[in-house]
């Protein structure tokens, strides 16, 4: 049996995501799979968060003939257990982790009370209030 580390496209259009995946190569593009190996995600800002690999299970499918495809070549000579980018990948993945801790939920919109919707209009404060008369009794 041949097998091939490939990506298997996900998402939606024009918000793809893909997982890399050890498939038997006679098998279509987004069928069913040996093993998933990890995630790319294109649409994350930080290039280097953008890729996370099991590099012990590549290394394993790679040890017993397994053959990668040209772009998941690249990402584990990047992102792999010897990978060139490692140190770039652990900083940007910290990046992201902290700008979620920090993003807060903004407060919920306070709608303001009647009373103080009377007092902060600009026609209460420029006419004063006229005084109430009695109605004449009618005949």
């Amino acid at each position: 049996m041949s097998v091939r580390i490939r990506m298997k496209q996900f998402g939606r259009r024009h918000r793809p995501f893909f997982r890399i995946c050890v498939q038997d190569i006679r098998r279509p593009r987004d069928g069913r799979v040996l093993e998933e190996l990890g995630t790319y995600d294109p649409m994350i800002p930080e290039t280097d968060a953008r890729t996370v690999i099991n590099g012990e299970r590549v290394q394993y499918w790679l040890s017993v003939g397994a053959l990668p495809s040209v772009n998941v070549k690249v990402l584990i000579k990047k992102y792999g257990t010897n990978g060139t980018h490692l140190e770039q990948q652990k900083a940007a993945l910290e990046r992201l982790a902290q700008n979620r801790r920090n993003r807060q939920a903004p407060p919920p919109p306070v709608a303001p009370k009647p009373a103080e919707e009377a007092a902060a209009s600009p026609t209460a404060e420029a006419a004063p209030a006229a005084p109430a008369t009695e109605a004449a009794p009618s005949e």
